[in-house]
Order: C-alpha cells, then sequence, then structure tokens
C-alpha cells in the first residue's frame, strides 16, 4: 500500500503515480490530502504538503482528482488526511463527496476514536470505511476501541513519532501486531519507516498490508524537474517492493 500526497508536484502528475503504482504491483493507495500542519508526518510528506498546497491543491480537487480517476482504475483508495479541513469542509459533506467520487476508506490521523462520534454517524449509511490507527503506547483497553470502530483495516503504526525513512523495522512491531490480533480478525497494515523491499517482505511475514510513504515521496522529491525519471524509479521501487511482499503471500 504505497501513500503518495495528492497534487505533489502536480495532480496530473500524481494521477499518473498512482496509475504507475497500481501496474507496478500496488494492491491499495494511500492518497493524501495536503495540509499545512500534518501533525504525524516527518519532512519528507511535511514539504510534499508544502509543495502540493503551494500549487493552490483543495480538498476538492482531491475528491475530483478519484472521481475522475475510477474512469481508469478500481484499485481501492484510502484518503489520508487531518481533520481541520474535514470539518471546515463539513463531515457529512465530505463522506458523501467522498462516496460520490469512489473513495474506498479514510484515514485521520489526529481524529482520535472518542472524538470522532461524528465522522462515524456520516459513515454508518453509506460504504466508506473508516481506518484508526494503533500506535506503541496503546493499550490493550484502547487497542480493542480502535479494532471495533475500525472499517476496512487496522493502522499499526510501527514507531513513536512521526513518518519517515528508517534503516531497520522497530522489535516491536511483531509483538504489536501479535497484541492486535488477539482482540480482532480484522487485516492489520502497518506503516511508519518502512522504506525497502527487504523491510516490506519481513513486515509481510507478520501483518496482512505494508504501508510505504516517506520513501515513495523522496523519489518523487528527486526528480520533480524530470517527469519521466520520476515515474520510471517509483515504477522500479514500487516492483521491488511488490515482489517482496508478495513473496511471502503467494506460493
Amino acid at each position: 500500500m504505497p501513500y503518495i500526497c495528492a497534487g505533489d508536484p502536480t495532480l496530473d502528475l500524481s494521477r499518473e503515480l498512482l496509475l504507475t503504482l497500481e501496474e507496478a504491483g500496488a494492491d491499495l493507495i494511500e492518497f493524501g490530502i495536503p495540509f499545512s500542519d500534518p501533525i504525524a508526518d516527518g519532512p519528507i510528506i511535511q514539504k510534499a504538503s508544502e509543495r502540493s498546497l503551494s500549487g493552490g491543491t483543495s480538498i476538492d480537487q482531491v475528491l475530483n482528482l478519484v472521481s475522475s480517476l475510477r474512469k481508469e482504475t478500481d484499485i481501492p483508495i484510502a484518503l489520508m488526511g487531518y481533520y481541520n479541513p474535514i470539518f471546515r469542509m463539513g463531515v457529512d459533506t465530505f463522506c458523501q463527496q467522498a462516496v460520490d467520487a469512489g473513495v474506498d476508506g479514510v484515514i485521520i490521523p489526529d481524529l482520535p476514536p472518542e472524538e470522532a462520534e461524528p465522522l462515524l454517524e456520516s459513515v454508518s449509511g453509506c460504504n466508506l470505511a473508516t481506518i484508526f490507527l494503533v500506535a506503541p503506547t496503546s493499550t490493550s483497553n484502547r487497542i480493542v476501541k480502535i479494532a471495533e470502530l475500525s472499517k476496512g483495516f487496522i493502522y499499526c503504526v510501527s514507531v513513536t513519532g512521526v513518518t519517515g525513512v528508517r534503516d531497520v523495522i522497530s522489535g516491536q512491531v511483531s509483538s504489536m501486531v501479535s497484541e492486535i490480533r488477539s482482540h480482532t480478525d480484522k487485516p492489520i497494515c502497518v506503516g511508519f519507516g518502512v522504506s525497502t523491499p527487504e523491510q516490506a517482505k519481513q513486515v509481510a511475514q507478520i501483518a496482512d498490508g505494508v504501508i510505504v510513504g516517506s520513501a515513495i515521496v523522496k523519489m518523487i522529491e528527486k526528480n520533480l524537474f524530470d517527469e519521466l525519471s520520476m515515474l520510471q524509479d517509483v515504477r522500479r521501487f514500487a516492483e521491488g517492493l511488490s515482489k517482496g511482499v508478495k513473496e511471502i503471500i503467494v506460493p
């Protein structure tokens, strides 16, 4: 499950990147809504949000892009965004427009389950998955609540802190996934810090899905002025990730 920020570096290139990732073997896309204060994200994705916002990307444009993409692909798309733009738009309006556009799920890292009642009420009558995050600091009671409210899958945050490229996978991941599995049979996807095909393969041995964001966004930033190289590098990297993961799950 690769992550890219919508509008980075342009909406047109976001379309090409998403389709390229699908062709390279992605099973689901985490599509970021840019925000000025992305508190769960490290410097790499923060800069991606800044580039997107500087180009004028809005939440309406992101939804329109998803709607347009639905003419070309049915790959599941989960929007990752912060609550402020959604609240300003109106939670009911956002959820309905997201469903109409063909969005499959939403990830809102700064919206804890205890404060998510308006969102949960809005999605109760529509087919939009609410995906909540389990952190290394989450207690058993909190994991139970998150597992109950999460639809689609549970997002397991591998480290305490923000997103970013890391040299090794946290030793906490295995025990975290085991703890979550003791409370639910819903799929568990691990993100934050998965940066190489080898790490993706390692995580795939214990989780149901692997989320990779900063490593891909870093390649986009490296090739901002060379669109062909950007798409080629992202494709090669995503193919390596897909191979690493599917060597585990496919006999």
